[in-house]
């Protein structure tokens, strides 16, 4: 079984059902407990603190490198060093702004497209849509979130979250997003998830036009780096979620209330959800 099939069939069990334990829904699957159960070895509990304390640093200072880091997290009472903060940076995929941070890497086959953005004014939705990866912080590991978001009104239109960086569960977000739409513009930053043919071409048999990231701008993109701190302060580190499966449902819970109900000072006091919905045209709609 590949680790795609892997992850599909675990997305399925859901640990609090009433009438069937996770080992006869794993059975029924044919999905054993210790594929359900697994989890990334060789990574110590020492180092997965170190993680999220990490992670809570760079949400407030992105533009810290190993060196401040260490420092912090040294003042913390942690004892690192900066190798063993850039060995961890590597694995969370960090990166200060200079260059930015970047949880998705690039891959030298791929295609990589101009950026589209500089200078451009955003006025309406579905003009500019973005996509961008983020760690996330679970009890004793760690997973991954991804996130598609109008860049006019601050909408998220699709997110997941999956054990590992493989481009499947970014495809399929993408399709979940263009199966109520479509932008004229996608930006992402050039992570190998992103600049892959599987998730390209469906933007491109769409006629969407693509856009990149330069590197080492992280404010390229910065409209959904806004979202993932706000995610991470408002959600994640206040519910300090136990497992994928919590997460997921939690991160349900609260992007319905970010697109829903929490309004922002720059939409006029609307919610993202009024602001996409209310700015949508009859042509864009069918279109």
């Amino acid at each position: 079984m590949s680790n795609w099939d892997a992850e599909a069939l675990r997305r399925l069990v859901e640990p609090d059902h009433t009438e069937l334990s996770v080992t006869r829904q794993c059975a029924l699957l044919g999905l054993s407990r210790s594929s359900y159960y697994y989890r990334p070895v060789g990574i110590s509990p020492a180092d997965i603190a170190c993680m999220e304390q990490l992670d809570a640093i760079f949400t407030r200072r992105p533009f810290y490198g190993a060196r401040r880091l260490r420092d912090e997290l040294v003042s913390q009472g942690y004892a690192v060093g900066r190798k063993r903060v850039r060995r961890l940076m590597r694995l969370m995929g960090l990166e200060a702004i200079y260059p930015k941070k970047r949880l998705s890497l690039p891959d030298v086959a791929h295609k990589v497209y101009p950026y589209l953005l500089r200078g451009l004014s955003i006025t309406r939705p579905d003009q500019v849509w973005c996509v961008d990866l983020t760690y996330l912080r679970l009890k004793g590991g760690f997973a991954y979130l991804v996130a598609i978001m109008d860049w006019y009104s601050r909408c998220v239109l699709a997110w997941d979250v999956s054990m590992s960086m493989e481009s499947h569960f970014c495809v399929a977000t993408l399709e979940e997003a263009l199966s109520g739409g479509q932008p004229e513009i996608f930006n992402s930053d050039q992570g190998s998830q992103f600049t892959a043919e599987a998730f390209t071409q469906p933007l491109r048999d769409a006629q969407i036009r693509i856009s990149m990231d330069g590197r080492g701008r992280a404010f390229d993109n910065i409209m959904i780096e806004r979202l993932w701190r706000t995610v991470k302060y408002e959600d994640i580190y206040l519910k300090d979620y136990a497992h994928l499966f919590a997460a997921r449902d939690g991160l349900e819970e609260y992007f319905a209330f970010y697109n829903h109900e929490r309004r922002h000072s720059s939409l006029a006091g609307k919610t993202p959800a009024q602001v996409y919905w209310d700015g949508r045209t009859p042509a864009r709609l069918t279109g």
